[in-house]
């Protein structure tokens, strides 16, 4: 802020400070009332308002010269603006404080008992109702802070869902040992999205933590052994129903994402909508496998048995790969390619593949 804005907001919020002041009562007065500690509540309700406002004013402030600062007003505008920001927060703070008085002087007059609203007044919003004994008072809510004027850097959850399995060294896709709609991936994290560009959103970098749940389902009554520093598929002695061979990974995904946006444009602020456009994202992620568990399930004796084994079973500790995705708006079709092996020190090298379902929920 310069110093005629400084002058301007704070000799608002000076007077209206010393209203409160001479409005609030004294501790004496205090003792005498008989409901003191619902009191006290609205009394330091009165400082959070203070506070409340004056934080909704300097973000006011800020929008504003944020437009001055790109040429859509001038300095004359900008003051007058900020002129105007600054009368509403102060008549804000004298009509929010004027119903705490209020609420006080019920509770003085009357006993105990008495019930009127205690919601905490930090915004604005009312709402007529009945409290107790058919009272009219207003019921506080919602949030009155002002939208910044922009804003780069928006959060969404990421879940993805799809098909799993491993490209082998020497053996082509086909032939893979493990079942393909057996096998499954899950993700599930939460990602920030940061505009690049300052006046353009046609690039954003999003970035994250993600939980990756891979799946692989063997064929042919085959399970893995670990022997040492290898890890094998051989024969189960009975028939399996199920051979599961499962990785958790937690990740840090790393994506540029290119589309085009919609701009929306408002006096106070403006913001880039992708809502239902066309994006792509390109990038990979990395970090580490937190556990490996093998689960079996077949009968032995006309008893049905289910085995779940957790060991590391030489899979690698460090993972990192290649991702992207394609989509309109929440949905995108999404793939994702291990370039660490699964097994460390393996006479055949595998690696996992992921194709499935995308969802940024922004």
């Amino acid at each position: 802020m310069n110093t005629i804005t400084k002058m301007v907001v704070m000799g608002f919020l000076y007077l209206i400070t010393n209203q409160m002041q001479a409005q609030t009562p004294s501790e004496d007065s205090l003792s005498e009332d008989r409901n003191p500690k619902k009191i006290q509540v609205l009394l330091n309700l009165k400082d959070r308002i203070m506070e409340a406002e004056k934080e909704f004013l300097k973000v006011e402030v800020e929008s504003i010269n944020q437009r001055l600062e790109n040429g859509s007003i001038n300095s004359e505008e900008a003051e007058k603006f900020k002129r105007e920001a600054a009368e509403k927060r102060a008549l804000n703070i004298e009509n929010r404080m004027a119903i705490i008085d209020n609420k006080i002087e019920l509770l003085r007059r009357n006993d105990e008992n008495y019930q009127t609203s205690m919601e905490d007044d930090s915004y604005i919003g009312f709402s007529l109702g009945t409290d107790g004994d058919n009272f009219a008072g207003f019921k506080i809510k919602g949030n009155n802070r002002p939208k910044r004027y922009d804003v780069r850097t928006t959060t969404d959850l990421v879940f993805a869902i799809g098909f799993n399995n491993a490209i082998i060294d020497g053996s082509d896709f086909g032939d893979s040992p493990y079942e393909l709609a057996g096998s499954g991936f899950v993700e599930l994290g939460w990602a920030w999205k940061t505009r690049v560009l300052q006046n353009s959103n046609g690039m954003r970098f999003k970035y994250g933590l993600s939980l990756q749940w891979n799946k692989l389902n063997a064929k042919d009554n085959l399970y893995f052994e670990q022997d040492g520093d290898m890890s094998n598929l051989i024969d189960f002695p009975v028939d399996l129903n199920k051979s599961e061979f499962r990785m958790t990974n937690i990740v840090v995904p790393l994506h540029f994402e290119f589309g085009p946006s919609k701009k929306i444009e408002r006096d106070t602020y403006f913001r880039y909508s992708t809502h239902e456009q066309f994006k792509v994202g390109i990038g990979g992620y990395a970090g580490f496998n937190i556990g490996t568990q093998q689960k079996l399930k077949y009968k032995e004796d006309s008893d049905r048995v289910k085995q779940k084994i957790r060991k590391d079973y030489n899979t690698s500790d460090f993972v990192y790969g290649l991702s992207g995705y394609v989509g309109i708006g929440d949905v995108s079709l999404y793939a994702k390619y291990d370039l660490n092996t699964i097994f460390k020190n393996q006479l055949v090298n595998q690696n996992n593949i992921s194709l499935g379902v995308r969802f940024d929920f922004d």
